[in-house]
């Protein structure tokens, strides 16, 4: 399918969460033990991971808002198949920025045909997650990585690794390259369906490399943008929680015996399931908000920031809509419980899973870290960090 416009993505948006809407709660269900590889050939092959490639590559070339919008849709329904293209999105971006022609004309033709690129960027055993010791040696990729999003239904996988020079490099091979293992050992309690578990990668040959460490010499709102996508997804999954406990209430809730000596007839007569549910609604419609104005940030700023200052103000923009985002994505997916009562609580309708999506995904990376550049930003004009996780 080809996309032009935002209308049209968001149109496709809509498409493929009411396609992935009826198997959700078995996707959850079943985890890494069933390939989820049906929903994913929906999002595929709707068109929407070709709507950031620029246009100069062939690409409708839309940018952060209709990203935000598509990847809150499709999280609402389903926030572990909106995260399978995170890393996607990201590296359409890298490309643009600082891929050379052959590359960016090989991977961008592979993306424009509905084929996805899967992230091996995250390791274990260091002292952090960006400790590698993979190692790209004479063309040749070796290393283990984990939290592979994506990957393991990918075209390609994009692979962070140091070189020779101990420099930081990006390699793209594809998936079912010699040598290449990716696995299903994603045991997790929340987002269980992205199956981000271990790829290995065993001298495996990589003719098409770029220079990530100059990506974050220099601004940038790469970081930005992909923690954008991260931000929508908490934001869509407080509105799922939210659309879920409208829906019980309505159809299913049973006033508290408390409510109904208080004269309540129904549970959403509740003055208190009212108060809790209306705060509830106003928070997610301000994470809303501010996820749409760090997405105009976004765009009005560009893929190439002007200077360190631009740059600043766009991390700061998708640092404040993802740390709020998340917070309320907790809180109403906590409250549903709350507010509809014991029943809600049954495994048949698996409504947990908004909490334990949220939990799982709202630690990807810390969010008092967030605040602290806010307020470092504020209160003694420190910029943030030059790096992806803001």
């Amino acid at each position: 399918m080809t996309i032009d416009s935002h209308a049209a993505a968001v149109a496709a948006a809509h498409e493929v969460a009411a396609a992935l809407a009826p198997g959700v709660i078995p996707r959850d269900r079943d985890g890494a033990a069933t390939v989820p590889s049906d929903a994913l050939a929906v999002l595929d092959s709707s068109g929407l991971l070709a709507i950031t490639v620029p246009a100069a590559d062939g690409g409708p070339g839309l940018g952060p808002p209709t990203l935000a919008e598509v990847a809150r849709i499709i999280a609402a329904v389903d926030p572990a198949i909106a995260q399978v293209p995170q890393g996607h999105y990201l590296l359409v971006d890298v490309l643009a920025v600082h891929g050379d022609k052959q590359t960016r004309t090989t991977l961008y033709g592979e993306v424009l045909a509905g084929r996805r690129i899967g992230n091996a960027l995250a390791e274990r055993g260091g002292r952090h997650a960006q400790d590698l010791s993979t190692r790209l040696t004479g063309g040749r990729l070796s290393g283990r990585k984990y939290y592979t999003t994506g990957a393991l239904t990918s075209a390609w996988i994009a692979v962070s690794a140091l070189d020779d020079d101990g420099r930081l490099v990006l390699a793209f091979v594809p998936r079912d390259a010699a040598g290449v293992t990716v696995g299903t050992d994603w045991d997790v309690m929340g987002q269980r369906a992205t199956i981000s578990g271990t790829a290995t990668f065993e001298d495996v040959e990589a003719p098409l490399t770029l220079d990530y460490a100059r990506a974050y010499e220099v601004p940038q709102q790469l970081g930005a943008r992909a923690q954008l996508v991260h931000a929508a997804i908490e934001v869509g999954i407080a509105g799922g929680a939210l659309r879920d406990a409208r829906a019980y209430l309505r159809e299913k809730a049973r006033p508290s015996t408390e409510a109904v000596r208080a004269g309540a007839a129904t549970a959403a007569d509740d003055p208190h399931v009212r108060h809790r549910y209306g705060r509830a609604a106003a928070r997610v419609r301000a994470a809303e908000a501010l996820l749409a104005d760090a997405a105009r940030t976004l765009d009005e700023i560009g893929l190439v920031p002007a200077d360190a200052a631009a740059a600043a103000r766009g991390s700061l923009a998708v640092a404040a809509a993802k740390a709020f985002g998340s917070e309320v994505a907790l809180e109403t997916a906590s409250d549903l419980f709350q507010m509809c009562g014991t029943s809600a609580t049954a495994a048949k309708y698996d409504l947990d899973r908004h909490w334990r999506n949220a939990r799982t995904h709202s630690v990807h990376d810390p969010l008092d870290w967030k605040y602290h550049h806010l307020a470092a930003y504020d209160l003694a004009d420190v910029q943030p960090p030059n790096h992806g996780q803001l």
